[in-house]
């Protein structure tokens, strides 16, 4: 039964959920690698088999390589399946910020990498034939304060000057890309996309095994062990492989493996909903340039429609310890303030997952104790994740690092190894700042799409 604007509904639009991700209930079968033989040494082990190890484990046997990926779960378990499937350059950061925190030539480099790192990703779907329901048609960004449309401004202008045309969409004409009066403007450009992230990541690994990378599911790498010689004693739940080189590319399920990965390393709930299949003439109302779409809030909303005309919206909903079910309400809620022609509209699916965030809010790529990695992406991955799996990779392999290797990776300043107990402090202030920058100016509840308020 599809949403219509207005419809009654008998029934509590979360009455019956599914908690699978969305994307993973709908991507290929993929095959099963669970069980097999371990071999005794590789040239590299690549720990986590998400995007990034896989990235790296497709351009390493493509060159030549033996390569074992071990992946603790099924492959993409992760955020590479639990994602919004939002693709864009950039980082939390944009291109003057970059400059102001780094330098001239290390803020451009590393503006220009996410460039990089977006048409990258964008040439390797085209290079392998993944079908993965790519579809760009750019990013709307949303204020969700009148003082946020100067941040708009500013973004508009660094954007131009790295190259990216984008251009301000003032508040009475919001309806020509959005259907909502939620926010108060917007800032467009159209270096984004929507993709299927499973399909994706499906992809991806089968892309890999074609190189010839071994791909294990159901192994986890428990200690790394530097010998005198150089090389890597890697343990496994299924014992220990020997190797010159290892890349761990576990993002927001760092564990122990790499302890000094971890105490920089901060994991934090995203949650998504998704609606069911929606009408033409109300797909076309709620988007109608197919945008992806992210507001300005600390407590952030993203969302868009996927291929077969669902709504997926997303946001962090709580640092608190919670349940699906708990967030999916929230979020559904939000979702009716932002749009509430989807106010009665079922929701079928509903899922979390971890996002690897760092202190400076930026990703990392380096090597340290003999391991090199790449992690830490702040919710910007989709890209960027894939890219440097292959940068460091290359990098590995003789090619010049990554323009984030230079940047310190800065440890957590509390006693911390994984669990951050300090996240609910953190994220009342973030909620305080969101509700402040409407009370500055005058708006009261409810007049700027703000849903985690009775959170």
């Amino acid at each position: 039964m599809t949403g219509r604007r207005g419809s009654p509904r008998a029934t509590d639009p979360l009455a019956s959920i599914d908690h699978r991700s969305f994307w993973a209930a709908t991507m290929p079968a993929m095959p099963d690698r669970h069980g097999l033989p371990l071999p005794d040494t590789a040239d590299v082990v690549v720990v986590g088999g998400g995007y990034t190890g896989l990235s790296a484990a497709r351009t390493l046997a493509t060159a030549g390589a033996s390569v074992v990926v071990l992946e603790a779960e099924t492959l993409g378990w992760g955020a590479s399946t639990r994602n919004g499937g939002i693709v864009h350059p950039g980082y939390k950061w944009g291109p003057r910020a970059l400059v102001s925190r780094y330098g001239e030539d290390t803020g451009r480099g590393l503006y220009r990498e996410t460039l990089d790192g977006y048409a990258w990703i964008k040439r390797l779907i085209a290079e392998e034939a993944i079908d993965c329901d790519l579809d760009e048609r750019g990013q709307l960004t949303l204020a969700y304060a009148p003082g946020h449309v100067a941040g708009l401004e500013a973004a508009r202008d660094a954007y131009i000057e790295a190259g990216i045309a984008a251009r301000l969409i003032p508040r009475e004409r919001l309806r020509q890309e959005i259907g909502s009066d939620a926010y108060f403007g917007g800032l467009a450009h159209d270096h984004a996309a929507g993709v299927h992230p499973a399909k994706l990541l499906a992809g991806i690994a089968e892309a890999a095994a074609r190189a010839g990378a071994g791909l294990h599911e159901g192994v986890r790498a428990t200690a790394i062990r530097r010998q005198a010689d150089g090389r890597q004693v890697v343990e496994t739940s299924r014992g220990a492989i020997l190797a010159r080189d290892v890349i761990v590319a576990t993002n927001g399920y760092t564990d122990g493996v790499a302890p000094g990965l971890r105490r920089r390393v901060i994991p934090i709930g995203s949650y998504i909903i998704v609606t069911e299949v929606l009408s033409e003439d109300l797909a076309r109302e709620l988007s109608p340039n197919g945008r992806v779409f992210i507001d300005s809030k600390n407590f952030l909303y993203y969302w868009r429609l996927t291929a077969d005309r669902r709504l997926m919206f997303g946001g962090r909903a709580s640092f608190l310890p919670t349940t699906v079910d708990r967030t999916a309400r929230i979020l559904q809620r939000g979702m009716a303030e932002v749009h509430p022609q989807l106010g009665a509209t079922r929701i079928e699916y509903a899922w979390g997952g971890k996002v690897g965030f760092t202190m400076d809010r930026m990703p990392h790529v380096g090597r340290r104790d003999g391991i090199t990695f790449a992690l830490g992406y702040c919710g910007t991955g989709v890209a960027m994740s894939s890219y440097l799996g292959m940068r460091v990779a290359a990098w590995l392999g003789g090619a010049e690092p990554p323009v984030l290797a230079r940047l310190p990776f800065p440890l957590v300043p509390a006693p911390y190894e994984g669990r951050p107990w300090f996240l609910p402090a953190v994220g009342e202030w973030y909620r305080l700042q969101d509700r402040k920058a409407l009370a500055a100016a005058g708006a009261g509840a409810g007049s700027g799409g703000g849903g985690y308020a009775s959170a």
